[in-house]
């Protein structure tokens, strides 16, 4: 939103609770909201749908944000001139999850109904001050004296928030809509060990490095459906297990929108930049 305010946008927001911080008008509501979502889209240019559950208790959970909600908001934008939606690399691969196969069905329903006003953009993980699901393995690099290793030819493309911010709100002017992942300088994606080997910089340590055997990672996941079947919400459940020990998160050069801003951050930098805001928010000592 802040970059969208910068370019000269006039922003609306849906927003469940009052954010006082927005550089947008606010509308109160939320996906399951059509009166709110009316209000939301009204007049509007073009509706950026960035909303979406990466974890859940149960799996109908994501489903019914991730592509009901999504589609709800697409049908509201039928007036709008374009619709971007923001939905994930993981959707290229919707047997690994729950979460994978909610973004796949959002893209393909909302195709479905609109055809070429929509534009999709897949990032890849993200990263940066406010993040919360990286946060774990930046405090494992500053205590722990050992840091996972999964399979050494994996890539994993990454991206900074404010680089992600800056391609989600220059999609808009793709022509012709279709599908695009968004990345930094490095579409090919990283190893684990650089990943690891960068993180542990990040926090000034170098830890052991070992190797995580894949039944380990699976059974953790299991461990994390049973947490969530007794009440629990843990991130690592079997889908993200899956994902974690996918192979290829690398991106094609098929799949990169010409026209999009180059990425500021490498991954170093984006690094330090997000412990320095963990630090300063107290999130991280």
């Amino acid at each position: 939103m802040r970059r969208l305010a910068d370019a000269g946008w006039r922003v609306r927001a849906l927003t469940r609770r009052p954010a006082d911080d927005l550089p947008a008008e606010r509308v109160t509501g939320d996906l399951a909201d059509e009166a709110g979502l009316a209000r939301l889209c009204e007049g509007a240019e073009v509706l950026f749908h960035v909303a979406g559950l990466v974890k859940a208790r149960r799996a109908g959970a994501f489903a019914a944000v991730n592509h009901a909600g999504a589609l709800r908001a697409a049908e509201a934008a039928r007036g709008a001139g374009r619709v971007v939606l923001v939905s994930s690399l993981t959707a290229r691969a919707p047997h690994l999850s729950a979460y994978a196969a909610s973004k796949h069905a959002a893209e393909t329903a909302l195709a479905e109904a609109l055809g070429p006003r929509l534009t999709v953009v897949r990032p890849p993980a993200i990263y940066g001050p406010g993040d919360r699901e990286l946060l774990p393995v930046f405090q494992a690099a500053r205590t722990s004296p050992f840091l996972p290793l999964f399979d050494p030819a994996a890539r994993v493309a990454m991206i900074h928030v404010e680089d992600a911010a800056a391609q989600i709100a220059a999609a808009a002017d793709v022509p012709g809509g279709g599908v695009w992942a968004l990345s930094d300088a490095r579409p090919d994606g990283y190893a684990w060990r650089e990943l690891m080997t960068t993180a542990a910089a990040a926090v000034g340590r170098r830890p052991r490095l070992v190797r995580a055997p894949a039944g380990v990672v699976r059974l953790l996941g299991l461990w994390g459906d049973l947490l969530a079947l007794g009440g629990g919400n843990p991130m690592l459940r079997s889908g993200k297990a899956r994902e974690l020990l996918h192979w290829d998160w690398a991106i094609s050069p098929q799949e990169q929108a010409a026209g999009l801003p180059a990425a500021r951050y490498t991954l170093a930098a984006g690094f330090d930049h997000t412990i320095a805001w963990y630090r300063t928010a107290r999130w991280l000592k």
